[in-house]
């Protein structure tokens, strides 16, 4: 169960407002809270910003699920980092306070896990360079997300992500979860460039406003 994990580091732009809608960054695998805290100064002002360090240490950094290969989260291990992250969220953001992922590779797959596992929990997702985790024991249903802001961003050039899966969570996402999508899609590889991260900015102030 997920009280193998230590308690959960999460880093703060400022301090967090309860008032306000918080916004979770979750970083790629091998890396750390600090490094995707470092996105809040690009954001829109209004919500408080939170980064969460992954439960795992792995290559220096740290991993939300063990893999099966490359976008392939182990079921078992997806499950019980979930629930570790669901205890740390209704800590700091209780039931009523809304709460947007973004979520940048193997953090998108963690945030496409928490929002299929429960999607009334959440008031939108980004999922950023990155695959839903498929087969990994969450629902991926029709409808399964109907109504939920997301924002999905992919580069023509990924080589990190295998192309069935960009193309699978893409094809799902537009034709099949019932979202409310945001699309973004540009020649560069698997990075945040400019055009999509000011597609991420304008999708926030949206959903803010």
């Amino acid at each position: 169960m997920s009280t193998q994990f230590a308690p959960a580091v999460a880093a703060f732009v400022g301090e967090d407002d309860p008032t306000a809608p918080l916004v979770v960054l979750l970083h790629g695998r091998g890396s750390d809270e600090r490094q995707i805290l470092s996105l809040a100064a690009h954001l829109p002002a209004g919500p408080s910003y939170a980064a969460v360090r992954a439960p795992i240490a792995e290559g220096g950094g740290f991993a939300w699920f063990a893999n099966r290969g490359i976008g392939r989260p182990v079921a078992t291990s997806l499950a019980d980092t979930m629930a570790w992250f669901r205890a740390w969220l209704d800590e700091v953001a209780p039931a009523g306070r809304p709460v947007v992922l973004i979520g940048f590779s193997g953090g998108g797959a963690f945030a496409g896990g928490l929002v299929l596992d429960d999607p009334q929990r959440y008031a939108g997702a980004a999922i950023l360079y990155a695959t839903l985790p498929f087969d990994a024991g969450v629902p991926v249903s029709a409808q399964r997300l109907a109504g939920l802001p997301v924002i999905v961003a992919q580069g023509d050039n990924d080589h990190v992500i295998p192309r069935e899966l960009l193309d699978g969570t893409w094809t799902y996402l537009h034709e099949e979860s019932g979202a409310v999508v945001t699309s973004h899609r540009d020649a560069g590889g698997h990075g945040i460039t400019q055009a999509s991260l000011d597609a991420l900015v304008g999708w926030l102030q949206a959903l803010a406003g």
